[in-house]
């Protein structure tokens, strides 16, 4: 287990979806209709004293609403690799879109960090629009204010430390409130991207995401994000499947597609 101040940073992929082209993921493309398929992951975080969830993902039942099944629920991946939800110190929600905020509702009691930015506007007037609460669900974000109603979220304006070591990072762009979260870990720091660059391609070549709520913060989060991991440090896109190369297989005996981040080889 990683020391005070140094975490060891897990991917979880618990869903994919391969029926999508380069449109799909990429605003401007000289190849549209090229096949191009998206992973999604939910991220585990631990050293010594802390053990933190970033994101949740989505379950079965909203597998089944949006026709879009899940390899693995959640929270029984976390099981199959030994993590009782009771372990988890809490649960950084990047922002409260379906596939990472669903599964709330799995993890009650615990405490929940997110930008003010993103509940005021996952609850204001902009959700009158079809195309801007599209990624949202209802229930979802009625379990975030649930959970603020419970004395249970910390709330967050720009960046903020939730324990030394760990911080995050409001970016914005696809989501008003979106976050982003740098990990300091024993070979320099990890900046888990969620979906301030879907893949790899998008802050790479400045290629924004279609789905968009302010583009020129989405292309401001780009260089945003190379600025948080610094030389050396390490950019892990929120969906992209090079993950699963570029990254080493950990917890090979529990039949979940783990991967580990901060380089530190094999997992226990």
């Amino acid at each position: 287990m990683a020391n005070k101040g140094q975490f060891e940073v897990y991917a979880i992929r618990y869903a994919e979806r391969n029926a999508r082209t380069r449109a799909d993921s990429f605003i401007f493309d000289d190849h549209r209709s090229e096949p191009h398929g998206m992973d999604y992951f939910i991220w585990l975080v631990r050293n010594d004293q802390h053990t933190f969830l970033v994101d949740t993902g989505y379950d079965s039942r909203e597998a089944a609403n949006r026709g879009r099944p899940v390899l693995i629920d959640p929270p029984a991946a976390l099981s199959a690799i030994g993590v009782d939800p009771a372990q988890i110190d809490g649960i950084i929600v990047t922002h409260l879109h379906y596939d990472h905020a669903g599964g709330l509702a799995h993890f009650a009691g615990k405490r929940i960090h997110m930008q003010a930015a993103e509940m005021a506007y996952a609850t204001g007037p902009c959700m009158c629009y079809d195309a801007m609460r599209a990624p949202f669900t209802a229930d979802h974000v009625c379990e975030a204010v649930q959970r603020l109603y419970s004395g249970l979220v910390t709330f967050h304006q720009g960046d903020a430390e939730i324990v030394p070591g760990l911080t995050v990072h409001l970016i914005g762009g696809h989501s008003k409130g979106l976050q982003s979260v740098r990990v300091e870990t024993a070979h320099g720091p990890v900046v888990l991207a969620s979906d301030a660059a879907h893949y790899y391609e998008n802050y790479e070549f400045r290629k924004p995401f279609p789905i968009v709520a302010d583009v020129p913060e989405m292309l401001r989060g780009f260089d945003r994000l190379r600025v948080l991991a610094g030389e050396g440090g390490t950019i892990v896109p929120g969906h992209d499947p090079l993950v699963r190369e570029r990254f080493p297989a950990v917890f090979e005996n529990s039949g979940v597609d783990v991967r580990r981040l901060d380089g530190s080889g094999s997992g226990r």
